[in-house]
Formats: structure tokens, sequence, C-alpha cells
């Protein structure tokens, strides 16, 4: 399995907007795409920044599932209709690719 810790930094006064995005359009095509977020986090130290956890199979399926995102119509759709009163939504993103050693109780 690939994991990938992902890290999202709203724009000044968006972080709502952003979260509710991610929850409510964002994850649905997520799992369209093969996507699978197995966990979402408020960061306590940072309130305008959510993380997120994904994963997949192999680092093809990975691969192929973030490109087929990029060009998914729905999410060009989503992403513009969201941003047409107060611009873009995302600041910036991290990531922070893992995979579980031999002694991971859940692997």
């Amino acid at each position: 399995m690939i994991y990938e810790l992902k890290t999202y930094k709203a724009t000044e006064g968006n972080i709502a907007a952003l979260k509710k995005r991610f929850a409510e359009k964002t994850i649905p095509i997520f799992s369209r795409l093969g996507i699978e977020v197995t966990h979402c986090w408020d960061n306590l130290e940072d309130p305008s920044t959510f993380n997120y956890l994904v994963r997949f199979p192999s680092k093809e399926a990975e691969k192929s599932a973030w490109d087929a995102f990029a060009k998914d119509e729905e999410w060009k759709s989503v992403k513009a209709e969201s941003e047409k009163d107060s611009g873009p939504l995302l600041a910036s993103q991290s990531t922070l690719y893992l995979s579980s050693t031999h002694f991971s109780p859940n692997d």
C-alpha cells in the first residue's frame, strides 16, 4: 500500500468553504476515481489547515488516479463554481508519501 498524508492550507478566510467543498464534492469524486480517503483531521495548531490520508494499492494506481482527477470534468466544474465569488480556496498543499513498516499492526 502507498499512503499519502496531505496538508491543505486555505486562503485567508476560506477554511470553512474549502472543508465544505472537500467533504461534499471532492471526496465523492475521489471515491469514483479510486482515491480512498481513510481519515481527515483538523489541525489544532493551525485552524486554516486540515490534513487527510489517502491510500492506493500501488504507485501505478496512485499515479493513474491523480492523473484522472486532474482531467476530471466534474472536478473542474466543482472547483470553478466554488471559487467564482471568493477566488481560490486553497493557498498551498503538501504531500508526505508513506509506506507501512513490516511491524505495522494494521497492514
